[in-house]
């Protein structure tokens, strides 16, 4: 089953660092949160990827075109312009890196992918956002419904500092507010039939506005609910989150060894 990842996107909010790389090439340690991400399928058994491009899709080319050189330990004769190659350590990914226009909406570049999309079901998310997702169990899900679609949905933590304030208005203490006011959103991690694309118009199409819409209405889409952690990469704080954690070996997201 091939993953549709989402990596076209300016990333405005962190255009700090976008102005010289794509969102899902920012680094969470020493690796893209694209990689994390793709760690995740992977370890599930999901090891063929087709990465639909858009802003600076060329950083992400790049990448994965010296991805074998980077993973390996060399030795370079330059006298004879010859590579010796001593140990290699990437993954067993099959990556189409797939140019789907650079002010194309969600839906147009899921829709760009059709040709590429092998049998009657596949796997989609942003490439931004982190989970300690069971990919199998949210397939598994879907199966046991008729929906043409199954979205993972979430409870993000608040963003804002809750105040614990007693009498006469005294600040007692601060802390970051937990997850939850009950409401559920859009996490990602979708799982798709190939009909899906039908309900997508043309490049214009925000895939999270009339697709998932009329899908809804049809009674369509249903949600598989994760619990767990999840994060996305939206902000620059997120992104000093996201490493803070990974520095400090608490990375729940990284379910594999």
């Amino acid at each position: 089953m091939k993953v549709l990842i989402l990596a076209g996107g300016y990333g405005t909010r962190l255009s700090e660092e976008t102005v010289i790389k794509p969102k899902p090439m920012l680094e969470i340690g020493s690796n893209p949160v694209l990689w994390h991400i793709m760690k995740i399928y992977s370890h599930f058994g999901f090891n063929e990827f087709i990465i639909l491009l858009g802003y600076k899709g060329y950083v992400i080319k790049e990448y994965f075109s010296n991805y074998f050189l980077h993973q390996s330990d060399l030795t370079l004769d330059l006298a004879k312009n010859k590579i010796e190659i001593h140990n290699n350590f990437s993954e067993p990914w099959k990556v189409t890196l797939l140019d789907t226009g650079i002010d194309t909406m969600t839906g147009g570049r899921i829709k760009r992918a059709k040709d590429y999309i092998d049998g009657d079901t596949f796997l989609l998310t942003y490439g931004d956002g982190v989970a300690d997702i069971n990919i199998k169990e949210l397939v598994e899900f879907h199966n046991t419904h008729n929906g043409l679609i199954t979205m993972t949905s979430v409870q993000p933590e608040g963003r804002f500092g809750v105040l614990n304030i007693g009498e006469h208005n005294q600040v007692h203490s601060f802390f970051e507010k937990p997850k939850g006011d009950g409401s559920w959103i859009n996490g990602g991690f979708f799982v798709c039939n190939k009909s899906v694309i039908d309900y997508i118009a043309d490049d214009s199409t925000i895939f999270e506005r009339k697709p998932l819409e009329d899908l809804a209405k049809e009674g369509k889409l249903f949600t598989y609910h994760h619990k767990g952690f999840w994060k996305c990469m939206d902000t620059l704080r997120d992104k000093e989150q996201l490493n803070e954690i990974w520095n400090s070996n608490k990375a729940k997201w990284k379910v594999w060894k």
